[in-house]
Protein backbone atom coordinates (compact mmCIF):
# COMPACT_ATOMS: atom_id res chain seq x y z
CA UNK A 1 0.00 0.00 0.00
CA UNK A 2 1.66 3.68 -0.89
CA UNK A 3 1.91 6.01 1.95
CA UNK A 4 -0.75 8.46 2.87
CA UNK A 5 0.03 11.91 1.09
CA UNK A 6 -0.92 14.31 3.84
CA UNK A 7 -0.78 18.08 3.90
CA UNK A 8 -0.54 19.20 7.33
CA UNK A 9 -2.23 22.71 6.07
CA UNK A 10 -2.50 23.71 9.93
CA UNK A 11 -3.05 27.54 10.47
CA UNK A 12 -2.84 29.61 14.10
CA UNK A 13 -5.87 28.76 16.21
CA UNK A 14 -6.67 32.55 17.14
CA UNK A 15 -5.53 35.83 15.88
CA UNK A 16 -6.13 38.84 17.41
CA UNK A 17 -8.46 42.49 16.69
CA UNK A 18 -8.91 45.91 18.33
CA UNK A 19 -11.35 46.45 20.78
CA UNK A 20 -12.52 48.93 23.59
CA UNK A 21 -13.07 47.93 27.00
CA UNK A 22 -15.36 48.89 29.62
CA UNK A 23 -13.09 51.58 30.80
CA UNK A 24 -12.86 53.27 27.65
CA UNK A 25 -9.31 51.78 26.86
CA UNK A 26 -8.27 50.10 23.14
CA UNK A 27 -6.44 47.37 23.77
CA UNK A 28 -5.62 43.84 21.49
CA UNK A 29 -7.84 40.90 22.29
CA UNK A 30 -6.71 37.04 21.17
CA UNK A 31 -10.06 36.06 19.24
CA UNK A 32 -10.92 32.09 18.06
CA UNK A 33 -10.17 31.84 14.39
CA UNK A 34 -13.14 30.60 12.12
CA UNK A 35 -12.91 29.14 8.33
CA UNK A 36 -14.51 27.56 6.42
CA UNK A 37 -13.38 24.08 4.76
CA UNK A 38 -15.37 22.46 2.23
CA UNK A 39 -14.51 18.50 2.07
CA UNK A 40 -14.39 16.66 -0.93
CA UNK A 41 -14.08 12.73 -0.91
CA UNK A 42 -13.48 11.77 -4.51
CA UNK A 43 -14.10 14.46 -5.89
CA UNK A 44 -17.74 14.40 -4.47
CA UNK A 45 -18.29 17.55 -2.15
CA UNK A 46 -19.64 16.03 1.19
CA UNK A 47 -20.17 19.29 3.87
CA UNK A 48 -18.47 22.69 4.61
CA UNK A 49 -17.03 22.73 7.83
CA UNK A 50 -16.56 25.95 10.22
CA UNK A 51 -13.33 25.18 12.09
CA UNK A 52 -10.14 26.49 13.74
CA UNK A 53 -8.15 25.11 11.12
CA UNK A 54 -5.44 23.72 13.74
CA UNK A 55 -5.61 20.26 12.60
CA UNK A 56 -7.90 20.31 9.67
CA UNK A 57 -6.60 16.88 7.90
CA UNK A 58 -7.38 15.00 11.34
CA UNK A 59 -10.85 17.03 11.61
CA UNK A 60 -11.66 15.71 7.73
CA UNK A 61 -10.55 11.86 8.55
CA UNK A 62 -12.26 12.01 11.74
CA UNK A 63 -15.84 13.84 10.43
CA UNK A 64 -15.97 11.37 7.05
CA UNK A 65 -15.00 8.33 10.14
CA UNK A 66 -17.24 9.41 12.17
CA UNK A 67 -20.23 9.86 9.36
CA UNK A 68 -19.71 6.53 8.21
CA UNK A 69 -18.09 7.61 4.87
CA UNK A 70 -15.13 5.84 5.49
CA UNK A 71 -14.83 2.51 6.33
CA UNK A 72 -11.05 2.16 7.58
CA UNK A 73 -7.82 3.76 8.08
CA UNK A 74 -6.36 1.47 5.43
CA UNK A 75 -8.30 2.85 2.32
CA UNK A 76 -6.99 6.54 2.87
CA UNK A 77 -4.62 7.68 -0.29
CA UNK A 78 -4.51 11.20 0.41
CA UNK A 79 -6.26 13.84 2.76
CA UNK A 80 -4.68 17.46 1.04
CA UNK A 81 -6.06 20.98 2.21
CA UNK A 82 -5.82 23.83 0.51
CA UNK A 83 -6.87 27.20 2.37
CA UNK A 84 -6.53 28.92 -0.40
CA UNK A 85 -9.71 27.68 -1.85
CA UNK A 86 -10.55 26.86 1.54
CA UNK A 87 -10.75 23.07 0.10
CA UNK A 88 -9.94 19.31 1.26
CA UNK A 89 -9.85 16.74 -1.04
CA UNK A 90 -10.08 13.10 0.55
CA UNK A 91 -9.14 10.40 -1.77
CA UNK A 92 -9.82 6.53 -1.52
CA UNK A 93 -10.27 3.72 -2.67
CA UNK A 94 -13.54 2.94 -1.14
CA UNK A 95 -16.62 4.56 -1.38
CA UNK A 96 -20.14 3.14 -0.02
CA UNK A 97 -22.19 1.44 -2.07
CA UNK A 98 -25.12 3.49 -1.13
CA UNK A 99 -23.29 7.31 -0.83
CA UNK A 100 -26.05 8.96 -2.67
CA UNK A 101 -28.42 7.61 -0.33
CA UNK A 102 -26.55 8.36 2.54
CA UNK A 103 -25.96 12.08 1.45
CA UNK A 104 -29.66 12.51 0.82
CA UNK A 105 -31.15 11.98 4.15
CA UNK A 106 -29.67 14.72 6.90
CA UNK A 107 -30.27 15.05 10.53
CA UNK A 108 -29.75 18.59 11.51
CA UNK A 109 -28.18 17.91 15.22
CA UNK A 110 -27.88 19.87 18.14
CA UNK A 111 -23.94 20.61 17.67
CA UNK A 112 -22.37 24.05 17.57
CA UNK A 113 -22.73 25.39 14.60
CA UNK A 114 -25.77 23.07 13.33
CA UNK A 115 -23.75 19.98 13.00
CA UNK A 116 -25.10 17.01 10.72
CA UNK A 117 -25.13 13.26 10.50
CA UNK A 118 -25.76 11.29 7.36
CA UNK A 119 -28.11 8.69 6.30
CA UNK A 120 -29.83 7.67 9.73
CA UNK A 121 -26.70 7.00 12.00
CA UNK A 122 -28.82 7.76 14.81
CA UNK A 123 -30.93 4.77 14.33
CA UNK A 124 -27.56 2.44 14.19
CA UNK A 125 -27.97 -0.56 15.95
CA UNK A 126 -24.79 -2.91 14.40
CA UNK A 127 -22.05 -1.25 16.24
CA UNK A 128 -19.28 -4.01 17.93
CA UNK A 129 -20.04 -4.27 21.59
CA UNK A 130 -17.80 -1.91 23.91
CA UNK A 131 -15.77 -2.35 27.05
CA UNK A 132 -16.84 -1.78 30.05
CA UNK A 133 -14.60 0.41 31.40
CA UNK A 134 -15.29 0.88 35.28
CA UNK A 135 -13.97 4.38 36.78
CA UNK A 136 -13.40 4.95 40.38
CA UNK A 137 -14.89 8.51 41.63
CA UNK A 138 -11.07 9.38 42.84
CA UNK A 139 -10.09 8.55 39.31
CA UNK A 140 -12.97 11.07 38.00
CA UNK A 141 -11.46 13.79 40.30
CA UNK A 142 -7.97 13.36 39.11
CA UNK A 143 -9.15 13.90 35.39
CA UNK A 144 -10.98 16.78 35.98
CA UNK A 145 -8.32 18.33 37.75
CA UNK A 146 -5.79 17.34 35.22
CA UNK A 147 -7.66 18.68 32.15
CA UNK A 148 -7.21 22.14 33.89
CA UNK A 149 -4.21 22.77 31.72
CA UNK A 150 -5.40 21.81 28.51
CA UNK A 151 -7.66 24.57 27.60
CA UNK A 152 -5.07 26.80 25.84
CA UNK A 153 -7.33 28.60 22.75
CA UNK A 154 -10.27 28.96 25.64
CA UNK A 155 -7.96 30.57 28.51
CA UNK A 156 -6.55 33.11 25.18
CA UNK A 157 -9.74 33.53 23.27
CA UNK A 158 -12.83 32.01 24.60
CA UNK A 159 -15.45 30.78 22.23
CA UNK A 160 -14.39 27.30 21.43
CA UNK A 161 -14.95 23.57 23.05
CA UNK A 162 -12.80 20.94 24.20
CA UNK A 163 -12.64 17.41 24.00
CA UNK A 164 -10.25 14.25 25.45
CA UNK A 165 -8.95 11.09 24.64
CA UNK A 166 -8.30 9.73 28.18
CA UNK A 167 -6.37 6.70 29.81
CA UNK A 168 -8.46 6.49 33.29
CA UNK A 169 -7.05 10.03 34.92
CA UNK A 170 -4.34 10.60 32.39
CA UNK A 171 -4.89 13.04 29.13
CA UNK A 172 -3.54 11.31 26.08
CA UNK A 173 -4.63 14.03 23.65
CA UNK A 174 -6.77 17.29 23.82
CA UNK A 175 -8.19 19.05 20.92
CA UNK A 176 -10.43 22.65 20.89
CA UNK A 177 -12.80 23.98 17.82
CA UNK A 178 -15.41 26.15 17.66
CA UNK A 179 -17.50 23.47 17.98
CA UNK A 180 -17.86 19.89 19.22
CA UNK A 181 -18.55 18.05 17.42
CA UNK A 182 -15.59 19.38 15.22
CA UNK A 183 -13.44 18.51 18.13
CA UNK A 184 -14.82 14.93 18.69
CA UNK A 185 -14.46 14.49 14.84
CA UNK A 186 -10.47 15.52 14.91
CA UNK A 187 -9.87 13.10 17.98
CA UNK A 188 -11.07 10.31 15.46
CA UNK A 189 -9.06 11.01 12.69
CA UNK A 190 -6.02 11.55 15.38
CA UNK A 191 -6.97 7.57 16.09
CA UNK A 192 -6.77 6.60 12.52
CA UNK A 193 -3.71 9.19 11.63
CA UNK A 194 -1.86 7.95 14.53
CA UNK A 195 -1.44 11.02 16.30
CA UNK A 196 -2.05 9.97 19.46
CA UNK A 197 -1.86 7.28 21.90
CA UNK A 198 -5.72 6.27 20.96
CA UNK A 199 -5.35 2.43 21.88
CA UNK A 200 -5.28 2.69 25.14
CA UNK A 201 -8.16 5.65 25.57
CA UNK A 202 -10.88 4.33 27.73
CA UNK A 203 -12.66 7.38 28.28
CA UNK A 204 -13.93 10.55 26.85
CA UNK A 205 -14.10 14.07 28.22
CA UNK A 206 -16.20 16.87 26.23
CA UNK A 207 -17.13 20.72 27.35
CA UNK A 208 -20.26 20.28 25.45
CA UNK A 209 -23.61 18.64 25.56
CA UNK A 210 -23.80 14.84 26.04
CA UNK A 211 -26.45 14.57 23.15
CA UNK A 212 -27.26 11.60 21.07
CA UNK A 213 -24.72 13.15 18.07
CA UNK A 214 -22.14 12.99 20.83
CA UNK A 215 -22.37 9.54 22.25
CA UNK A 216 -22.99 7.80 18.97
CA UNK A 217 -19.44 9.03 18.18
CA UNK A 218 -17.96 8.05 20.87
CA UNK A 219 -19.18 4.94 20.23
CA UNK A 220 -18.14 4.61 17.22
CA UNK A 221 -14.79 5.00 18.97
CA UNK A 222 -14.90 2.27 20.68
CA UNK A 223 -15.19 4.07 24.33
CA UNK A 224 -17.76 3.13 27.03
CA UNK A 225 -17.08 6.27 29.64
CA UNK A 226 -18.53 9.47 28.37
CA UNK A 227 -18.01 12.88 30.64
CA UNK A 228 -19.12 16.47 30.51
CA UNK A 229 -18.93 19.64 32.44
CA UNK A 230 -22.42 20.30 30.76
CA UNK A 231 -25.60 18.50 31.01
CA UNK A 232 -27.53 15.20 28.95
CA UNK A 233 -30.20 15.56 26.65
CA UNK A 234 -32.84 13.34 26.12
CA UNK A 235 -31.72 11.41 23.03
CA UNK A 236 -27.98 11.01 24.23
CA UNK A 237 -29.18 8.65 27.55
CA UNK A 238 -31.26 6.84 25.11
CA UNK A 239 -28.56 6.13 22.72
CA UNK A 240 -26.12 5.20 26.22
CA UNK A 241 -28.19 3.16 27.06
CA UNK A 242 -28.40 1.48 23.66
CA UNK A 243 -25.07 0.85 23.19
CA UNK A 244 -23.32 0.92 26.68
CA UNK A 245 -21.99 3.96 27.56
CA UNK A 246 -21.97 5.14 31.14
CA UNK A 247 -22.21 8.98 31.06
CA UNK A 248 -20.86 10.99 33.72
CA UNK A 249 -22.32 14.90 33.05
CA UNK A 250 -22.33 18.50 35.06
CA UNK A 251 -18.51 17.09 36.16
CA UNK A 252 -17.37 19.90 37.68
CA UNK A 253 -14.90 20.31 41.05
CA UNK A 254 -16.56 17.28 43.35
CA UNK A 255 -20.00 17.52 41.47
CA UNK A 256 -21.22 14.92 38.63
CA UNK A 257 -24.14 13.22 37.54
CA UNK A 258 -24.07 9.65 36.66
CA UNK A 259 -26.31 8.03 34.48
CA UNK A 260 -26.30 4.17 33.17
CA UNK A 261 -23.32 3.14 35.16
CA UNK A 262 -24.40 -0.62 35.72
CA UNK A 263 -22.49 -1.03 38.36
CA UNK A 264 -18.92 0.58 36.76
CA UNK A 265 -18.47 3.47 38.96
CA UNK A 266 -16.80 3.27 42.30
CA UNK A 267 -17.80 5.85 44.96
CA UNK A 268 -14.25 5.73 46.46
CA UNK A 269 -14.25 9.44 47.32
CA UNK A 270 -17.62 10.84 48.97
CA UNK A 271 -17.51 14.14 49.76
CA UNK A 272 -19.48 16.07 53.01
CA UNK A 273 -22.61 17.33 52.01
CA UNK A 274 -23.29 21.02 52.12
CA UNK A 275 -25.77 21.72 54.83
CA UNK A 276 -28.52 23.33 52.34
CA UNK A 277 -28.16 19.76 50.60
CA UNK A 278 -28.43 17.54 53.70
CA UNK A 279 -32.15 16.25 54.73
CA UNK A 280 -33.84 16.44 57.81
CA UNK A 281 -32.68 13.36 59.20
CA UNK A 282 -29.53 14.40 58.05
CA UNK A 283 -29.02 17.75 60.10
CA UNK A 284 -30.67 16.13 62.86
CA UNK A 285 -34.22 18.10 63.05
Amino acid sequence: MPALQLSRARLPATTTIDVLDAYGDSRQQAIAAERALTVYLNKREIVTLMTLGDDPEALVVGYLRNQGLLRRAEDLLAVQVDWEVESAAVVTDYLPDDLDNRLSTRTVTTGCGQGTVFGKLLEQTSLSALPETPLAQSTLYQLLTNLNTYNETYRSAGAVHGCALCQQSRVLDFVEDVGRHNAVDTLAGHQWLNQAESSSADIFYTTGRLTSEMVLKVAQMGISVLVSRSGVTQKGVELAERFGVMLIARAKGKNFQAINTANRLTLDAIPAKPPSARTSKEAGI
